[in-house]
């Protein structure tokens, strides 16, 4: 079993206010930037339809979704002036789940809880 078997993925979407695209899209590149001196973020993307954006991002577990969580937390906050939270949605195990649901009940994300798959390796 790899590392990636626990691996979390997150899924937000953003509703950029009127007047904002251009400072919104100003701050991706210092959360890509932050992220990329995370040990356990697998993948970290952005991307944008008009005034909608949404990040593509995973994690080792739980544990690696909470340590970006608190690493981006300010530049979060300014993206949340900005925009608006339309949907956050979690997608891992059940028990990388369970270890988020009180961390992030604030945020009201919906929890996908993985069902079978197929995991092909790396390289």
């Amino acid at each position: 079993m790899s590392k990636l078997s626990n691996a979390v993925s997150i899924h937000p979407y953003f509703e950029i206010r009127e007047g904002n695209l251009e400072a919104f899209t100003a701050l991706m590149p210092a959360f890509v930037e932050k992220t990329s001196a995370e040990t356990g973020c697998v993948y970290y993307d952005f991307f944008r339809n008009e005034n909608t954006a949404s990040c593509r991002e995973a994690y080792i577990g739980a544990e690696g979704v909470l340590a970006h969580l608190e690493n981006v937390g300010e530049l979060l906050g300014k993206f949340l002036e900005l925009s608006d939270l339309a949907r956050l949605e979690i997608h891992g195990s059940a028990a990388e789940i369970d270890k988020l649901r009180e961390p992030l009940a604030e945020l009201k994300p919906t929890f996908y809880v993985h069902e079978v798959g197929i995991e092909l390796p790396l390289g």
